[in-house]
Formats: C-alpha cells, sequence, structure tokens
C-alpha cells in the first residue's frame, strides 16, 4: 500500500517538470527534424564507391609518402580522430589520419563501455535551468541512438537498476529518469519503469536488500569500445582515407601565406615509429584531434600557447561474471565522496567505475590501489552480505584519461567546457578537445564544418548519420547459427565472432584451424575460458595490428577481461603473429617483454603482486597454521621446508592426476615470491592468509593441495581444472 501511495505521489510531483521539459523537448525536435531527415538521405547517397577490403598497411603507407597534397590530415586515431577521417572522406574530401600508438590505444578503449546522454547531466540541466546542459543531453541521446544503429553487432541496449534506499528518493529519482526518457522522445530506447523491492531483487539478486524501498530500471546503450573504434577507422580506410598506425607527428609544417604573410600550417612530419623512417604529409589543413595530448600538438603550432586540457584519470576493476546478472546493470548516483559509480555486465564480465582523479598526461596511465579498493568499497556498499567482494576477484583494472578542456576563447579560461571545444588557430590549425565517447560523430561533424569553413574546402554537406560501420551491412541476430551449421564453430566462439566482426565474421572462421576433435570441427581457443580463437590473430594482422599489446588489448579485449588469461595467452600469440609479420627470435621475445610489461604495470597485475609479497603479514590462527602446515608437509616429505615441481608432481602422480610440467611450474611460480624455484612454507603461508582476507583468489597451487590432500584422505581422484584467477 505504501509504495503504491509513494508512486500515485511521484506522478502528481513530477508532472509539472515533466510538462515544462517535454515542451523544450517537442521544440528542440521539431527544430531537427527536418535536418535529420536530410542527414540520413545524405547518408545514404554517399557517391565514393567503398573499396571491399580496406587497404595494407603497407599501402596506406604509400599513400601517405605518395600524395602530394592531402585536404585534410587528422592527427589522432581514438573515436574523435577517426570519426573526423570518415566524416571527410565521404564528404569527398582526400584524407589521411596518423597516430602515434595504435587505433584507440588511449582514452578510447578505456571507457566505461557505455553508450549514454548522461542522466547526471540532465539532473544538473534541470536543477541549475542550464540550458547548455540540456542541449548537451539531447545531443547524446540523438547519438546514442545513431551508433546503436549503425555499428548494431558492436552495441545494444542495457538495462540499468537504480536501487532506492529512502521512500523520498522514489518520486525524485524517478521523475529525473522520465524526463531522460522524455528529452529522447522517439530515440528513447525503452520505457524506463519502477520495481518493487521483491521484484527487484529477483532481478538483482546480489543487491543489498536491507532497507531497500524500490528500484528504477532506465536503458541507456553499450558497447565494444575498442572495437568500434577500430570498425570507424577500417570504414574511413574503405571509403579511402589514407590512415596509418604507429606513425608520430615530429613537428607541423609551415609555409607563409602570400596574401596575409601570416605563416600556416600546411601538414606534418612524419616518423614510422615502427621502422624509423620519415616522410612529409602535405595538407590543406592539419586537425588536432589527440584526446589528453591536445596541447602537446598545439604548442607545436605555438609554444607560448596556454594549455587548455585538463586531465582527469579514470579507473575501472573488472570482476566475474557471478557479481551481476547477465543483462542488468547498475548505477550508484551517490558514492561516499558524490561521484557516480556504475557495475555493469560486460562481455560476461563484470566492469565497475569510475573515479575522477586530477592527473598528468601520459600515454601510459597506471591503475591505484587507492583507486581500486575505493570502487570495490562502493560495490559493498550495494551488495547484498552474502555476497564475498574481495580483492583478489578484481580479474583485471585500468586507467583512462579523460580529456576536460577549457574553452580557449572563453573569456572565463579557468572554467571547464561541459561540452566539446572546436578551435582554429591563426596559423589554421583546427583542435577538437572535451566531449564524450558518444558524441564522437557530431563532434566530428562540427570539426570538418569549421575545417571546410576555416580552409576554404569544397565539400559537400555531412553524410555519417546513418552511415554504416565495418561489419554491419548484413549482420542479424541470428547470423551466428550460419556460422556453427556452416563452419562447425562452437556456439558460444560463433557468437563472440558475430558480435565482434559482424559480418565479416565469416572472413574469420574461414581461416579457423581444423580441431582434430569431432565438435567443435573449427576454431582452437586461445585459452579455454574465453571465446577468443587463433584465427583472429592472422585476421588482427590484417586489420593493423602491429604489436601483441594490440593483439590483447584492442582487437581481442582479453587483456581487458583477465589480465592472467592474457599472460597465458601471449606466447601463442607472438608465435601467431610471428609467421604474419616475420618476426625474428630476438623481435618475439621484445615483444613478449613488451606486453607483460604493459599487463603488469597498466591493466593490473602490479596491483596483484603487491597482495602477495615476500613482505605479507601472516594473519592465520594457530589452528589454521598447523591444518596448512599439515597440508604443506604432504607434499615436503623430506621436511626441507620447501617444495618443488619434483615434489608436486610424487604426490599427483600417487592419486592419478596428471599435469604436465610447464603448466606446474606456472603454478608454483604465482607463489614464488623470492623466485628462487622452490615453495618455501612461509611463502605458502602468507598465500593461505592473503585467500583469507580475500586479498587473492583462484590460487591453482591453493586449489591443487586441498584437492590432493582430499585424494589422499579419501583415494578418489578428482581431476584439478586452472582455476579462473584474480588479481
Amino acid at each position: 500500500m505504501a509504495f503504491r501511495k509513494v508512486v500515485k505521489g511521484t506522478v502528481l510531483i513530477g508532472g509539472g517538470a515533466i510538462a515544462t521539459v517535454f515542451g523544450l523537448s517537442q521544440f528542440s525536435q521539431y527544430r531537427n527534424k527536418h535536418d535529420n531527415f536530410m542527414y540520413v538521405q545524405a547518408a545514404e547517397l554517399v557517391n565514393i564507391q567503398m573499396k571491399n577490403h580496406f587497404p595494407t598497411r603497407e599501402d596506406q603507407f604509400l599513400a601517405l609518402q605518395n600524395t602530394s597534397e592531402f585536404d585534410v590530415l587528422v592527427i589522432g586515431g581514438g573515436a574523435t580522430g577517426c570519426g573526423c577521417a570518415l566524416d571527410a572522406v565521404t564528404r569527398g574530401l582526400k584524407t589521411a589520419l596518423v597516430e602515434r600508438d595504435d587505433f584507440s590505444s588511449g582514452t578510447s578503449s578505456r571507457s566505461t563501455k557505455l553508450i549514454h546522454g548522461g542522466v547526471r547531466y540532465l539532473q544538473k540541466a534541470i536543477m541549475r535551468l542550464d540550458f547548455e546542459q540540456y542541449r548537451m543531453v539531447k545531443e547524446a541521446l540523438h547519438e546514442r541512438a545513431n551508433l546503436l544503429e549503425i555499428a548494431p553487432h558492436l552495441s545494444g541496449p542495457l538495462p540499468i537498476m537504480l536501487p532506492v534506499y529512502k521512500w523520498w528518493q522514489l518520486p525524485y529519482y524517478w521523475v529525473g529518469i522520465k524526463l531522460y526518457d522524455l528529452v529522447a522522445g522517439s530515440q528513447c530506447l525503452k520505457s524506463s519503469y519502477v520495481l518493487s523491492k521483491s521484484r527487484a531483487l529477483e532481478l538483482f539478486p546480489m543487491l543489498q536488500k536491507d532497507r531497500l524501498v524500490g528500484a528504477i530500471v532506465y536503458y541507456d546503450g553499450q558497447h565494444n569500445d575498442a572495437r568500434m573504434n577500430l570498425a570507424i577507422a577500417l570504414t574511413a580506410a574503405r571509403y579511402g582515407a589514407a590512415t596509418a598506425n604507429y606513425t608520430e607527428v615530429v613537428h607541423l609544417l609551415k609555409k607563409t601565406d602570400p596574401k596575409s604573410g601570416k605563416e600556416r600550417v600546411c601538414g606534418a612530419r612524419c616518423r614510422d615509429v615502427l621502422t624509423g623512417q620519415e616522410f612529409d604529409v602535405k595538407a590543406k589543413c592539419v586537425i588536432n584531434a589527440t584526446g589528453p595530448f591536445t596541447d602537446s600538438v598545439r604548442k607545436m603550432d605555438d609554444q607560448e600557447v596556454s594549455n587548455i586540457c585538463q586531465p582527469s584519470a579514470g579507473v575501472h576493476i573488472v570482476m566475474p561474471g557471478y557479481y551481476s546478472p547477465d543483462n542488468m546493470g547498475l548505477l550508484d548516483p551517490a558514492t561516499s565522496d558524490g561521484r557516480v559509480i556504475f557495475f555493469l555486465p560486460w562481455e560476461k564480465m563484470t566492469i565497475a567505475g569510475t573515479t575522477d582523479t586530477p592527473t598528468e598526461v601520459t600515454p601510459h596511465p597506471i591503475p591505484t590501489e587507492e583507486d581500486i579498493n575505493f570502487i570495490l568499497t562502493e560495490v559493498r556498499n550495494y551488495l547484498s552480505c552474502d555476497v564475498e567482494v574481495r580483492r583478489g576477484d578484481v580479474l583485471a583494472a585500468w586507467s583512462g584519461i579523460r580529456p576536460l578542456v577549457t574553452d580557449p576563447s572563453s573569456k572565463d579560461t579557468q572554467s571547464i567546457s561541459r561540452n566539446h571545444v572546436v578551435a582554429v588557430s591563426d596559423s589554421g590549425l583546427v583542435t577538437i578537445a572535451g566531449g564524450k565517447w558518444t558524441t564522437y560523430r557530431s563532434m566530428a561533424q562540427d570539426t570538418i564544418d569549421a575545417a571546410i569553413q576555416a580552409h576554404n574546402l569544397k565539400a559537400g554537406p555531412c553524410k555519417t548519420v546513418g552511415l554504416l560501420l565495418q561489419g554491419a551491412k548484413d549482420w542479424s541476430p541470428t547470423l551466428y547459427i550460419r556460422l556453427v551449421q556452416d563452419y562447425g564453430l562452437e556456439s558460444e566462439v560463433a557468437q563472440h565472432l558475430a558480435s565482434t566482426y559482424g559480418d565479416k565474421a565469416f572472413e574469420v572462421a574461414k581461416i579457423a584451424q581444423v580441431t582434430g576433435k569431432r565438435w567443435p570441427i573449427v576454431g582452437k581457443r586461445l585459452v579455454s575460458e574465453f571465446p577468443y580463437i587463433e584465427a583472429e590473430i592472422m585476421y588482427g594482422v590484417k586489420e593493423y595490428a602491429c604489436t601483441a599489446v594490440d593483439m590483447i588489448s584492442r582487437r581481442t579485449r582479453l587483456a581487458f577481461l583477465n589480465v592472467q588469461a592474457a599472460d597465458e595467452a601471449l606466447p601463442r600469440i607472438i608465435d601467431i603473429m610471428g609467421k604474419e609479420l616475420h618476426w625474428s627470435e630476438q623481435k618475439k621475445k621484445e615483444e613478449l617483454e613488451s606486453a607483460k610489461k604493459f599487463l603488469y604495470y597498466e591493466m593490473g597485475y602490479k596491483a596483484k603482486s603487491e597482495q602477495l609479497t615476500d613482505s605479507s603479514e601472516i594473519t592465520l590462527i594457530p589452528s589454521d597454521i598447523d591444518r596448512y602446515k599439515k597440508r604443506f608437509h604432504m607434499f615436503d616429505k623430506e621436511k626441507k621446508g620447501f617444495i618443488t615441481i619434483l615434489d608436486v608432481q610424487s604426490v599427483l602422480e600417487s592419486i592419478s592426476i596428471q599435469i604436465d610440467e610447464n603448466t606446474l611450474h606456472e603454478i608454483l611460480n604465482e607463489v614464488d615470491l623470492n623466485k628462487n624455484g622452490q615453495v618455501e612454507l612461509n611463502e605458502f603461508l602468507q598465500l593461505m592468509s592473503a585467500i583469507q582476507k580475500g586479498y587473492v583468489s583462484g590460487s591453482r597451487l591453493a586449489v591443487l593441495m586441498k584437492t590432493a590432500e582430499e585424494n589422499l584422505r579419501e583415494r578418489v581422484v578428482i581431476p584439478v581444472d586452472r582455476s579462473g584467477g584474480g588479481l
């Protein structure tokens, strides 16, 4: 009864606000209706022939070096830069793009994976009567709908639950969410709704139920961010843009304008990062779309220019999929320090984040233990006490840098712009900065519009609304069934290929190796827990992957899902890439070292290693110490004080368990803290203490020794498989 009264009261309270925003929203929709219709028609009338296949990286370099002058040169291969290249080339402009690292290697691959308008921005717009905030949300919701349409294989709607623990908050949040639906108008994904306490717990059983009043569910979009970025880059390449990763801008080229006598930017001196070769790329217009590195390119143009980028680090963590339902996210609208935390299912795992901390600009941001623990603490506040949120369940962690900016044309240069900023310098350098992933397309449109105006380029209107990205044309939700039937792939692998490559999944399936098994017929997995197969490595090289890091982090997402699994897959990945790219043995060693360093520092492996060190405190009670000592001495029969691979093999053979020597070496190495080739009693007790405290989970040695102990007692053979592993 009380629940019904609150809902009725909610309707009355929200009526006035809804009516106000409805009028504003309808006016805005009417104003944009004809423009949007024109854009959709334009997308259908792109008069440039799309190539059946994207050019090789070698072909792209030849185009960069042999073209006398491009209309547009874009610096930066993130979402915005690739969006600018696609916008420019589909307007008929001769377009080039260079990226110092890999496509999406920076912020664009380290997002929350949401395609959203921004519920909190709408709240600020209403509370502060801020029309700029409202327009930003309106634009983002339009772009959300477009992105879901042009890349349906990489994106989709996601219901997100907002749990309510105070009665008065129910009408307050309900009004806000309904306004969010209303602003989206006809582009609303699905209507939001209110849940009773019992229904909320039914849909999200891990939720903290004490004091829970009910919940509100609304819809936003979710995507595979790095693959989406790559799809934009590949689409631009197929339309004729000369795009090259691992191509660094050394300095900008300038010439004197004969009419004004002023120096004008006319291209860039570029360097192939992989070979060291340098060459000039001439262009009528140069666009700076480098995200957090915006100011470094601006200073190439003018050393005296003041910085506009105010970088902020956002950390995310990945936890096992059992922490959240398969298809329901969670929003914590007010954390202990006022931030917003999302808790979302992604790629059959659970992603949680983000933080917001001022930082220095770096190409290699590192997640800190402080930020990881902050997220875990907030997650604990919203999950049931029956669910033990363990530090050891963090499978991966990363930090991304948000390129917040001040508007250089604003009188108040200290104020952060809540939207993107397009600026043209005196020498003609066009800079696009700020904004968000969702609005990359409209940011690109504004940038190319500004470039055309500033440099008198001859081009038609924007044609990217409704323009399908790589893999979208012939994709359907049932495409994976054809992959299973035609090629004999596992259903899980087929679904993964369809949702990653769209209609290009057949190209991957065609090069998949025969397994030699009755089923699956083709498709050898890189690691058993994930649906990534070896054929994706060969195909990834065609998609311009140049390093092992490219492969584990952006062509596949293995590093973002489980760093331990990524580490184990590296040798096979490097072998396959080595054959495709003709690497020497020395080059393979360098790639392995570089990829392990990436996992260690940037993806959370360092944070994992710090959970169990040779100085870790042992906090076990005496009875537990005695119990674990007895378990240890079942392996250390000679009372040496340590165990080796031979000791473990001897015990396993006595209970008919077979594990190959390389795997045993890996298992012991995880616990061998002083790296002397053996596990000492103190190291084993440190491990068991860390497991009890939740700092470590999924230790293969701990599971192996416990299983062996039980088998020796009962003489029952129980096979030991690799556990999921955690950080």
